[in-house]
């Protein structure tokens, strides 16, 4: 029984953990900040229906910055991409 439950303990936390976004910053100084940032989800369908059965799995990935350009005007920017899991390489993302 106790197997069981840390079995049970060990894949809810890495399903848990499977599905969180994280982020870091990367540099800051002088008014300019850029910040890293993602996110991975892991999920695969069950289905009797074959055309809901499969593989949804992606990652997130980004960066965020932001400088000030003088005391009334702030500059934004962002890029993000998703990389998705269910494809080899050769077949491109």
């Amino acid at each position: 029984m106790k197997k069981l439950t840390v079995a049970i303990s060990a894949v809810a936390a890495s399903v848990l953990m499977a599905m969180s976004a994280q982020a870091a910053e990367i540099y800051n100084k002088d008014s300019n900040k850029l910040d890293l940032y993602g996110k991975v989800n892991a999920k695969h369908y069950f289905s009797s229906n074959d055309a809901d059965d499969g593989d949804t799995t992606y990652v997130r990935l980004g960066f965020k910055g932001e400088t000030q350009i003088n005391d009334q005007l702030t500059g934004f920017g962002q890029w993000e991409y998703e990389f998705k899991g269910n494809r080899a390489e050769s077949q491109g993302s």
